[in-house]
């Protein structure tokens, strides 16, 4: 049968309920406030006659905060992506539950890291702030418009994507208390995922070439959330030749990982999703042999950086 979106969101609200049930009962209270070393902050220049700030202030290694602005102003756009599936699950029940806890939970990540930015001086703050009210007014568009398969296979996916980044990120950053910010917000993004992870695989069952269809689109055409900051093509490649989130780690961490999950390969299939299922393995293959490719481009570069002392 062909499933209407609505007809999608009815027959899955008993798993959701389930499932905002198990996060609930999951999911640890924690506060940002007590995460900040506010003893270590001091005025910046301004009506308060701070000092200014410089580089020189920060002993973050430049891609760590690299990474750490595109992270920052990811999860400023909370209310972007607030709007999308408030329009896409709606206000009512299980769903409008989930929406409004989910929001709440994010809103945190950004003034943490944000207040650890400043306190610690990491980043030029005149110039965080321009950007942030840039990247806002842009927004955020899915491209899914009201697509329950569309999207939830997409924050599936994205949710570990940015729990992996947010993790690798506090590596990087060689501060143990951005390691530990971060592993804070680490932890959210992880059970968000389990939560959409576990709903998309209810929807295997229901319907299965729907579902694997959606999947194969959106695994084909994933970006993050961040692909409309300026720059963030340079970017990327700056926290790709750092290991901090590269094509190797989408491929192995995020992609792998759900997709085993919801047994795309493994399950019985008519056309469309066989289909579906074919174009999205020589997808894979072809990202695999890419990832390898720049794995081995990398490791010569830091051979000669390292030679050339």
């Amino acid at each position: 049968m062909a499933w209407t979106q609505a007809a999608l969101l009815q027959e899955l609200e008993p798993v959701v309920a389930k499932e905002l049930d198990r996060h609930l009962a999951t999911a640890q209270e924690w506060m940002p406030h007590e995460y900040i070393r506010w003893d270590e902050g001091r005025n910046f220049d301004g009506p308060l006659g701070g000092d200014a700030w410089e580089p020189g202030q920060s002993s973050i290694p430049e891609a760590a905060r690299t990474a750490l602005v595109v992270n920052l102003l990811t999860e400023d756009n909370l209310p972007s992506y607030h709007r999308e599936i408030y329009n896409i699950f709606g206000a009512d029940g299980a769903w409008g539950t989930w929406v409004g806890r989910w929001t709440a939970e994010e809103g945190r990540h950004g003034t943490v890291i944000r207040d650890y930015l400043v306190v610690k001086r990491a980043v030029d703050p005149v110039a965080l702030e321009r950007e942030r009210l840039t990247h806002m007014e842009t927004g955020f568009d899915s491209s899914f418009g009201n697509d329950v398969l569309r999207s939830v296979a997409y924050v599936s996916m994205q949710e570990l994507a940015t729990r992996i980044s947010h993790r690798n990120t506090g590596i990087a950053s060689g501060d143990p208390d951005c390691e530990r910010i971060l592993s804070k917000v680490a932890a959210d993004e992880n059970l968000h995922m389990l939560f959409y992870r576990n709903v998309l695989n209810a929807a295997f069952d229901i319907a299965p070439d729907e579902t694997l269809t959606a999947v194969s689109e959106v695994v084909q055409g994933f970006q993050m959330p961040g692909s409309t900051l300026a720059g963030f093509t340079r970017r990327s490649a700056q926290i790709a030749e750092a290991g901090i989130y590269d094509a190797r780690i989408h491929h192995d961490q995020v992609l792998a990982p759900v997709l085993k999950v919801w047994r795309v390969f493994d399950r019985e299939l008519s056309g469309p999703g066989e289909a579906a299922r074919e174009t999205m393995a020589a997808y894979l293959a072809k990202l695999d042999k890419a990832a390898s490719r720049f794995e081995e481009r990398r490791a010569t570069r830091r051979a000669k950086a390292a030679a050339a002392g």
